[in-house]
């Protein structure tokens, strides 16, 4: 699996560099964050304050991504793409497919492996900047999340197959902060009932209302190219079937430019599903396409 997303990679990457150099110059390289798992601009799991694209306060852009987690037992893949307007408004959209193992498709006599998600996101920037204010930028939005089958979530007792996550996020990067290399850090509060991220529905017996979960990255820019940092995920553990944990995840990112980047990064997802200890290798990319 990792050897064929790194071709998917490669291929993607070359694609993508053969396009003209058309983001915007209005921003740093590297403060337009990377493609988030559900869809939104920022980490691989957080949502970040910042939006999608290198779009200036004159200018439109647009990114598409995908991503691949494989951890012990099962897979994760996203793909999806994002628009940001006059760095105001960002709209987003994923799918996700869950792939599930063997023995649970035995257990529960599934006619399929996989479980989708569809989500449609709405980003708003409040005020500030990133860089520039004294002060971090801070957004507010929404993840809108439906499955396509509810046959798992019903059977692990989610009360709903769609719900809408909230959140608010502050962003801020630090210039020359870490022995003259650029801090990033990122802050967010989301209400949520999603169990995890609404692959296994929404609420449940041990909870059916909103929980305020929080969620945070911390990086730093080793180089104009170069980011290195960790995330942290709390989860709302809505179902009294199965138990879902906190996440986490060490990263590194690779921005040659402002057309693309390429992220790899060490996840620790804890218990999915009823499986233990699931810890593997998460890979995306990123390419602004104008």
């Amino acid at each position: 699996m990792i050897r064929t997303c790194f071709k998917i990679a490669s291929v993607s990457y070359l694609a993508v560099c053969a396009l003209p150099s058309v983001a915007s110059d209005g921003k740093l390289l590297a403060t337009a964050g990377l493609s988030q798992i559900e869809g939104s601009g920022g980490g691989g799991l957080v949502p970040w304050a910042t939006l999608s694209g290198y779009d200036s306060r004159d200018e439109t852009s647009v990114t598409a991504f995908m991503t691949d987690v494989n951890i012990t037992d099962y897979r994760l893949s996203s793909m999806g793409a994002a628009a940001s307007f006059y760095d105001r408004v960002e709209l987003s959209y994923a799918q996700q497919t869950f792939v599930l193992p063997a023995s649970l498709i035995t257990q529960l006599s599934l006619g399929s492996e996989e479980i989708k998600q569809d989500i449609l996101g709405v980003k708003v920037r409040l005020y500030g900047d990133a860089v520039y204010s004294p002060y971090p930028q801070l957004s507010v939005g929404l993840q809108y999340k439906q499955l396509d089958d509810d046959f798992v979530a019903d059977y692990l007792g989610a009360k709903s197959d769609s719900g809408t996550d909230f959140y608010v996020a502050a962003t801020k990067v630090h210039l020359a902060a870490v022995g003259g290399y650029n801090l990033v850090w990122n802050l967010a509060a989301r209400a949520t009932k999603a169990n995890q991220l609404g692959l296994l529905g929404h609420g449940g017996a041990g909870n059916n209302h909103y929980k305020v979960m929080l969620e945070g990255s911390l990086g730093v820019l080793l180089s104009p190219n170069w980011v290195m940092g960790l995330e942290y995920r709390q989860k709302s553990n809505n179902l009294t079937a199965v138990q879902e944990d906190d996440w986490t995840d060490v990263f590194v990112s690779y921005i040659p430019n402002k057309n693309i980047n390429i992220t790899a990064a060490y996840a620790n997802l804890g218990t999915v599903a009823t499986k233990k200890d699931q810890k593997g290798i998460y890979l995306s990319m990123t390419g602004y396409l104008w």
